[in-house]
């Protein structure tokens, strides 16, 4: 991971402008994959770093809003498919009555998960996940559906995208021959990579990141979201083989290339930093956050930076790292994944909020630590306000109805209405 305390400053704010052109391949070979080219650089802080628990007076120059956000996820899951308009709106209307009761303010709604859409858009086709069929019109827009209703109930709406993720297996089981991987594969395949029966977009390309960043930037200028939001999905394995033809032509051409570890991260944090640049162009209030691993050492392995992104403004305005352990978990107990997060260096700017597993709760994860309480995530929700975080994100909407987590949500219920 660059790590700008260790003489990385330049390697994260610098990514090499290079232009690749094989033109000897052209009149036998498909074009030669392009190279990373030069991003605007983030934007300088002019606040002091804090780390949330060292600093305790800087903390409290950033105590969270008086409303703490209490956010609930949507997966794509959620969604029955084949439903008309009025069945999509009156369930999806269930599901908000579901988050309120629970003392919740916000959703976190999946609206591209599969380099799809649930939105009419110019950059993917419709998701299957409405009708069975990618690219199939539903006949009616969800997101102005689901965005109406959050909001004529006083809850906050995010528009979560998996940035890469275009299959992953068998899901979606068939292409739509109009998608830009069906018509781009094979002629520009270095704009995708395969992995595990799956396929991601290549975040090394110039054009496949601004692709992306203008996807994020249709959905800020064509509805009125509160957010855009990532998950923790970025390169899905450290694999030399991913990426392996656009990393030779980079090497070919720099003479000073960085590893492959680093490159791939610079390349992650061009694309968050695109992202951001474009949803602030079009509205400066809509906020731009990542929900990564709960594990800092495991974002690394998948070149999340989050490191610099909480450092260095111009990447997000929150981060929401996925604290899903209970307190008792061996590998690594809740408490101890929040101390390192609250030790990491930050920009007092930057929001944190925390990601709670309801859909562990009364289950055996975790050796069966789970089972045996009913309070875990209350306790959790007291331990992150102890903290001064700005919130919590609850995964997922349909756990909080489960019969295995009704203790625990009743709890969770209890300790939300004492907040002030």
């Amino acid at each position: 991971m660059i790590d700008l305390r260790k003489n990385h400053y330049l390697l994260a704010l610098i990514v090499l402008v290079i232009t690749v052109a094989f033109a000897a391949w052209r009149s036998t070979k498909p074009a030669a994959p392009e190279v990373s080219g030069t991003v605007e650089k983030p934007e300088a802080s002019d606040s002091p770093l804090v780390s949330m628990q060292t600093e305790t007076e800087r903390v409290e120059e950033n105590k969270p809003e008086d409303r703490m956000l209490v956010g609930v996820w949507f997966p794509y899951m959620s969604f029955t498919q084949g439903c008309d308009e009025a069945a999509f709106k009156a369930e999806f209307e269930s599901k908000l009555e579901t988050v309120r009761s629970i003392g919740a303010n916000a959703v976190f709604v999946h609206v591209r998960p599969f380099a799809d859409s649930l939105y009419p858009s110019e950059y993917e086709p419709w998701s299957h996940i409405l009708t069975g069929e990618q690219g199939k019109d539903p006949g009616y827009d969800p997101l102005q559906i689901m965005v109406e209703a959050a909001h004529s109930k006083g809850l906050e709406f995010h528009a979560w995208i998996n940035p890469l993720r275009i299959s992953t297996g068998y899901t979606p089981k068939e292409y739509c021959p109009d998608s830009f991987y069906m018509q781009n594969r094979d002629i520009h395949s270095y704009w995708f990579m395969e992995y595990d029966g799956g396929v991601y977009y290549n975040p090394a390309s110039a054009a496949v990141r601004e692709r992306i960043a203008a996807g994020a930037a249709e959905i800020v200028e064509n509805y009125n979201v509160d957010g855009i939001h990532f998950d923790d999905y970025f390169y899905p394995s450290d694999a030399e083989s991913l990426d392996s033809a656009q990393y030779m032509a980079y090497l070919e051409n720099t003479e000073e290339p960085l590893a492959l570890h680093e490159w791939r991260t610079v390349n992650i944090n061009a694309l968050i930093a695109s992202v951001y640049r474009r949803v602030k162009e079009i509205n400066p209030e809509v906020v731009f956050g990542i929900s990564p691993q709960g594990n800092l050492q495991n974002n690394e392995m998948i070149n999340a930076d989050v490191k610099t992104w909480c450092l260095q403004r111009g990447y997000i305005d929150y981060i929401c790292p996925q604290l899903y352990f209970s307190f008792e978990n061996e590998a690594l107990p809740f408490e101890t994944a929040l101390d390192e997060w609250c030790d990491l260096l930050r920009d007092p700017e930057i929001s944190m909020y925390a990601g709670l597993a309801v859909y562990k709760a009364g289950t055996d994860a975790d050796g069966g630590t789970w089972a045996d309480e009913s309070d875990i995530l209350a306790r959790q929700i007291e331990c992150i306000r102890q903290k001064n975080w700005n919130g919590v994100i609850l995964y997922a909407v349909e756990d909080l109805s489960a019969q295995a987590a009704a203790a625990e949500v009743e709890a969770v219920q209890q300790v939300l209405r004492t907040d002030g």
